[in-house]
């Protein structure tokens, strides 16, 4: 009978670690949702092609590059490394030193397919996409964000500041790498 009982006891334990780890995972989801329902970056009635025009106008003026974070509202990906780059402030004055920014929408309402065309099919590495253009349009680089993250907890902040480092127009100038 005793053995019985003990059974009993660890059926009853396992049965509540199982309703725990449940009410864990509903609490993680109705936080994303609720996360999402607030985020609003990418705007799909946009005309995507004339704002990344006036971008790299923008860019060309202020002697920077242009970063395009592809992705959707729907992304909770790209929620995060836009809250993870936006509350860094060396990440945030890296970017801002160094580069026009503009979210390309990607979603049911608009999938912004000839862009993505003509950028050679970023989509392929899913969700954000990262691209780089120069102050003529031309695109120099598609960076596959997942490189840039930190398992399930969010992006690594030495890979993400060395992708906007590598990148910036400084980084790209010849005069940089002349022998002295």
């Amino acid at each position: 009978m005793a053995c019985r009982q003990a059974g009993d006891f660890d059926k009853m334990i396992l049965m509540k670690r199982n309703i725990l780890l449940v009410m864990a995972v509903v609490i993680a989801s109705v936080s994303f949702s609720q996360d999402l329902k607030k985020f609003n970056l990418y705007k799909p009635t946009e005309n995507a092609e004339q704002k990344i025009s006036e971008a790299v106008k923008k860019a060309k003026a202020e002697g920077k590059h242009v970063f395009i974070q592809v992705g959707g509202n729907w992304c909770i990906w790209c929620a995060r490394f836009n809250d993870f780059v936006t509350n860094d402030s060396s990440i945030d004055s890296l970017i801002k030193d160094n580069y026009i920014v503009y979210h390309l929408n990607y979603s049911e309402e608009n999938k912004n397919e000839k862009l993505l065309a003509k950028y050679s099919y970023p989509q392929r590495f899913g969700y954000p996409v990262f691209l780089i253009l120069d102050g003529t349009g031309k695109l120099l680089h598609t960076q596959n964000s997942g490189y840039l993250e930190d398992g399930k907890k969010g992006y690594k902040k030495d890979a993400v500041a060395d992708f906007f480092k590598d990148w910036r127009p400084a980084a790209l100038d010849p005069a940089q790498y002349k022998e002295q």
